[in-house]
């Protein structure tokens, strides 16, 4: 399975919870992460992808590091599986509202 394939289930996954995976690219910095989830009740979080198996660059990391130490979420996806359980958590936060 490719990451274009994961990234795509993900958008559809977050659709049907009436949320919105913006591809977030920000030039000058990078390393961000690949999407912007915003939901419901005012849940985000960032998500970047990967091809099963794959893992972030050295300057992803940092990146994703600066953004957690603004207490933001960043989830590294690497499968339609852990996109599932992406979603449960945000499912769980939208009901915690």
């Amino acid at each position: 399975m490719r990451e274009k394939e994961i990234e795509k289930y993900l958008r559809e996954e977050i659709k049907k919870l009436g949320g919105i995976a913006y591809k977030f690219t920000s030039p000058g910095n990078s390393g961000v992460p690949d999407r912007l989830v915003l939901l419901p009740c005012g849940v985000m979080a960032f998500v970047e992808l990967k091809a099963p198996g794959g893992k972030t660059t050295a300057i992803q990391d940092r990146q994703i590091s600066r953004i957690h130490n603004l207490d933001f979420d960043v989830y590294v996806i690497d499968s339609k599986f852990k996109v599932d359980c992406f979603i449960q958590d945000m499912q769980r936060r939208i009901g915690d509202y």
